[in-house]
């Protein structure tokens, strides 16, 4: 099977699947929740159907509502107060029409727009220094790595995977609360580190092994990336596969609370056992042979 043969075919579909979503991105953005924007919310025990309770607290005068399940009997209801108006006022207002239908607050939360942008500020900043700290580590690993690769390009390659899995999970996100009305919160954040963890730890699985193969055999680089990936393929498909059943049945059979976090894991776990196949290598070889002709051009 020659995987590295086929190269442009994996980044095609890479590109077919990314670029919707940045697409998306571009033209909508993300969709943030109260953890990033400011708002209130509340969680409420009530026989109603969501659909009611929304329409309850809309009448109120309140908007931007979403109203998610939060385990039997109850939901959460998410909202921003009208601009201008006493938000403490307005939530005791709301506490009573609310309880007046039979809709019972089980806890409240308020979130100002300070800590929500702080929160912001924080999420991104930690998505940075994560990319940064992996490119210096990856470098440092494989610093006695045979050539003609170098240590900077592993870690230029980890970068372009970890890029690549983070966008495919925002940009899906970014579809899915245009179309469906979804919003996220910090967990979110938490998500997206995680996928870019494993994405990394599935990468370096590969890369490992394309040293060792560097070390052993005296074949041309792109044949010994291609032997490496094949070598380690049966490993990585596995690993993924028995954290996507653990998740799946998360997904399936856990708390509506943590569903889109669950959601982002699986998107995240299928691209970077995507990406680590079949982009993370691959690059190593484009960025070879771009090497070798540009050293050909000034010979």
């Amino acid at each position: 099977m020659n995987i590295i043969g086929r190269r442009k075919l994996w980044f095609a579909i890479s590109l077919l699947v990314i670029i919707p979503g940045t697409i998306s991105l571009i033209i909508w953005k993300l969709p943030l929740g109260i953890d990033f924007k400011g708002g209130q919310e509340l969680e409420v025990s009530t026989t109603k159907s969501q659909n009611e309770v929304k329409s309850l607290v809309e009448a109120n005068g309140q908007k931007d509502v979403t109203v998610t399940t939060s385990g039997e009997g109850r939901l959460l209801v998410r909202y921003a107060t009208q601009e201008g108006a006493n938000v403490e006022q307005s939530y005791k207002d709301l506490k009573a029409k609310l309880a007046e239908q039979g809709v019972n607050e089980v806890s409240y939360n308020s979130i100002g727009p300070a800590v929500s942008r702080d929160i912001a500020r924080n999420a991104i900043i930690s998505i940075v220094l994560a990319s940064i700290a992996i490119v210096l580590y990856i470098a440092f690993a494989f610093r006695n790595a045979p050539p003609p690769v170098s240590p900077w390009s592993f870690g230029a390659a980890t970068i372009a995977a970890l890029l690549h899995d983070a966008l495919l999970v925002i940009g899906v996100f970014s579809l899915l609360g245009h179309f469906f009305g979804i919003e996220i919160d910090s967990l979110f954040v938490t998500a997206v580190l995680t996928v870019i963890g494993f994405s990394v730890h599935d990468t370096i699985v590969v890369f490992d092994r394309i040293r060792e193969n560097l070390r052993k055999y005296n074949k041309p680089f792109e044949e010994i990336v291609n032997m490496s990936i094949l070598e380690t393929f049966t490993r990585s498909v596995n690993t993924s596969l028995t954290v996507f059943i653990t998740l799946l049945a998360l997904f399936l059979f856990g708390g509506s609370s943590i569903r889109l976090f669950i959601l982002a894991l699986l998107i995240g776990i299928i691209s970077g056992t995507y990406s680590s196949i079949f982009n993370a290598a691959p690059l190593l070889v484009v960025y070879n042979n771009w090497k070798i002709k540009r050293s050909a051009k000034q010979a």
